[in-house]
């Protein structure tokens, strides 16, 4: 009530005085309809106008023969705004049976009159005839109920525009199915109280359908990867519902991310290595850029890094021992291949003739410590690089390549790998740190520590993931690549996941081995992209012209989650103490640090 209409109505026998103020008072309060209720509405025969929103509704008029599994699935995950009512009400059994006896009789009325009169069987009448029979025989016997359904929707867009075109693709959905909507014309207002939430319909546009049809048209089909086991990757963007997984449940346990620098990739393995840890997984990380010490530290791991000044070395020679039903032949056979391989990334390529050479060589160094095809080399001692480099200074056609070979053994870099292992990696939680290692060594070095810890992984059968972040620097080296190609098709047998990382897209799916790394992870998460490598992912990954727009429009720590078959839009959710050990933001590091310190402080 304003003031004026107070004094209007204001009894004589009370005192302006007394009351005005809690007048005053109370006309001035806000109610919650205030508040949710939009700044101006205008309602036209086609459209209303919501504030600053512009929306139309339609009611369905017709369905086909048949409903299949899932036919309203490709609207409820459309991702656009808009509303849905279903209203449903049962219809007494007696009732459609009495109707249903009057209609039969008029269909075998009519096909008995075009018999009599010598026409062509008319298939609609013959058909509509066995529906109308076999529904009355389910009704009869309780197998099915008739039901009243109405079916509304209201779509929401900036501009008139845009809403023509979300109702364009709505109808364009619908129709493929054999379902056919009405714009509501003159009763968008009744329409629009009827698909908010109030439970009253307005329009009362029914059509009936028995329960098998309609129980194909409940809403709730829309995607989720919801587990009773496995940790919590995020927030469903669609339906708010928990992105809950087990990656170890899947064919095979590997994963890999795309997504641009800044876009939260990181982030989200940390969070998913710490909540991993918590199901007795051992993780072990290839780190290029040092973002999970203070993770290690954190959770007790350990932490080695791989430089040229290090005091952690790993020689490239190790034999891990035979697993269950393996030869030692076969480890011998196994790891000089790899070493050929490694090699060709030091040198930078070898001709046939050299590669075959390196091949010799490698095994007359093993020969040289008495490890051989038909040895027991578990308690020997393996050769070192300049092992190596004298046998091969020693061969015909060897010197050129010992030359090559000698900054390994000489040089700057002899203290990278010229020396015995001296790393333990038996913890839950252990990190290669290559930060320190030179930008032309970090291939090398990525690709020495990868064979190390396979060689480990072999030792003995248990549940491990292993990260390799910013992968796209081991995808400029064949061999590097086919290595990690290989751990991703061979991991399973040893309860090994992948989890390959990488943000430069391009060099990714340049390499002959992107694709079929893709291919062989069950999981691929995609975050934030740049518009330049949008295109090569929307064709890799199939993405939908909406998929491709929302990952470009997507905040830190948002994408498209797939597993399998399946996948979900995803935002990615930290609680408060997870996110302080996890974070990369350097402004968020400083702060924590500074927190530390002054706390220190304060405590001496």
């Amino acid at each position: 009530m304003s003031i004026l209409d107070f004094f209007k109505t204001k009894k004589k026998d009370v005192e302006i005085s007394t009351i005005l103020p809690q007048e005053i008072y109370d006309s001035g309060a806000l109610e919650l309809k205030d508040i949710i209720a939009p700044s101006a509405l205008k309602v036209t025969p086609k459209e209303i106008n919501l504030g600053e929103k512009v929306l139309r509704s339609f009611f369905v008029i017709s369905y086909p023969r048949y409903l299949s599994e899932s036919w309203f699935s490709p609207i409820i995950n459309l991702d656009k705004v808009f509303d849905v009512s279903i209203f449903i009400q049962p219809i007494e059994t007696a009732q459609v049976l009495r109707t249903f006896q009057k209609k039969v009789a008029e269909v075998q009325s009519q096909i008995n009159t075009r018999e009599a009169k010598g026409l062509v069987r008319n298939p609609m009448l013959d058909t509509a005839y066995q529906d109308l029979e076999n529904l009355r025989d389910q009704l009869q016997q309780a197998e099915e109920k008739i039901f009243d359904v109405g079916l509304y929707i209201t779509i929401y867009a900036d501009n008139s525009a845009e809403l023509d075109k979300v109702e364009s693709e709505i109808k364009s959905i619908l129709e493929s199915k054999l379902v056919y909507v009405k714009p509501t014309l003159f009763q968008q207002e009744q329409a629009f109280n009827t698909t908010i939430p109030l439970g009253t319909d307005k329009l009362e546009v029914y059509n009936k359908l028995n329960s098998s049809p309609l129980s194909s048209l409940f809403p709730f089909i829309s995607f989720d990867l919801t587990s009773d086991k496995g940790i919590l990757y995020g927030i469903n963007r669609h339906n708010s519902s928990l992105i809950l997984f087990d990656r170890f449940s899947l064919e095979n346990f590997n994963s890999i991310t795309f997504a641009k620098s800044g876009a939260g990739k990181s982030y989200m393995l940390k969070l998913e290595i710490l909540r991993t840890l918590m199901f007795d997984t051992d993780v072990l990380v290839i780190d290029p850029e040092d973002e999970y010490k203070y993770l290690a530290e954190a959770v007790g791991g350990r932490y080695f890094n791989i430089s040229l000044n290090s005091e952690h070395h790993i020689n490239p020679f190790d034999l891990p021992p035979p697993s269950e039903g393996e030869s030692f032949a076969n480890v011998l056979r196994g790891n000089i291949i790899n070493l050929v391989g490694l090699f060709r990334i030091m040198m930078g390529g070898l001709s046939p003739e050299e590669d075959a050479l390196i091949d010799r060589a490698i095994t007359e160094t093993y020969a040289l410590k008495d490890i051989t095809a038909d040895s027991d080399f578990t308690n020997i001692e393996p050769p070192l690089m300049s092992d190596f480099e004298l046998v091969l200074s020693g061969m015909e056609g060897g010197d050129s390549l010992a030359q090559r070979l000698s900054k390994y053994t000489r040089g700057t870099w002899a203290g990278f790998i010229n020396r015995s292992s001296n790393v333990d990696i038996n913890k839950k939680f252990v990190v290669f740190s290559v930060r320190d290692m030179e930008d032309e060594l970090k291939p090398i070095a990525m690709y020495i520590v990868m064979h190390y810890i396979w060689n480990m992984i072999r030792k003995k059968l248990k549940k491990r993931l292993l990260v390799i972040d910013e992968a796209w620097w081991m995808m400029k080296s064949d061999d590097t690549a086919s290595f990690i190609l290989s751990m991703a098709k061979r991991g399973r047998k040893y309860f090994l996941g992948l989890a390959t990382i990488t943000q430069d897209v391009d060099d990714f799916m340049k390499s002959p081995y992107g694709v079929p790394i893709i291919t062989n992870s069950s999981i691929q998460i995609l975050l934030k992209q740049s518009a330049t490598s949008m295109d090569k992912l929307q064709q890799t990954f199939n993405l939908t012209d909406e998929e491709k727009y929302l990952l470009l429009e997507s905040d830190v720590g948002e994408g498209i989650f797939f597993a399998g078959l399946k996948h979900v839009a995803i935002k990615i959710i930290a609680s408060y103490t997870e996110d302080q050990i996890i974070t990369s933001d350097p402004s968020q590091i400083l702060s924590i640090k500074k927190a530390k310190s002054e706390l220190q402080s304060s405590g001496q």
